[in-house]
């Protein structure tokens, strides 16, 4: 069974940029570290480019690989893969836990998405997002009023019926 992100979480981050990772996401990062044991820390990928630049996210050494791997099927010159290489592997960085299960965010990383003294780790699935808190609860209601503004049959959890096997 694959471990996946869930749930959300406050941490406080230091001067130094030191935060904590949830106790939680810890083992989902050293479920997908397949070079992980139980003398190493877990390492793992942070995506700071793309679409959403209001936001870190994390993936595990496992979900990163398949993103890449998704990647490299589009055709080696074409402009979508050019723009996805860009986002995904040029603006990210390798990531380790260290033995407290902290990460350090970069000034750089901190100043990309505003954070200050608080981080929010918001689990999704096979990836997870750091946030700044006031523009995560700006972002979660935004997106409940959008969901609630949907129609029957624009909801996307009955969507989730179509594609049972």
């Amino acid at each position: 069974m694959i471990k996946r992100f869930r749930g959300e979480s406050l941490h406080k981050v230091d001067a130094k940029g030191r935060v904590s990772v949830p106790a939680a996401f810890r083992r989902v990062l050293e479920d997908g570290d397949p070079d992980f044991s139980g003398s190493s820390y877990p390492n793992f990928v942070v995506v700071y480019g793309g679409v959403r630049g209001n936001c870190l996210e994390g993936y595990t050494i496992t979900s990163i690989t398949k993103v890449d791997n998704l990647i490299s099927k589009l055709p080696r010159f074409s402009r979508d893969r050019e723009m996805l290489e860009r986002f995904i592997n040029t603006q990210s960085t390798y990531m380790q836990l260290d033995e407290t299960g902290r990460i350090v965010l970069s000034p750089r990383l901190k100043e990309i998405i505003g954070i200050q003294d608080e981080a929010i780790f918001a689990g999704m699935g096979e990836k997870f997002q750091i946030w700044e808190p006031k523009k995560y609860q700006k972002e979660v209601a935004e997106l409940d009023v959008s969901f609630k503004s949907l129609s029957e049959n624009e909801n996307p959890f009955l969507k989730l019926d179509q594609l049972q096997d």
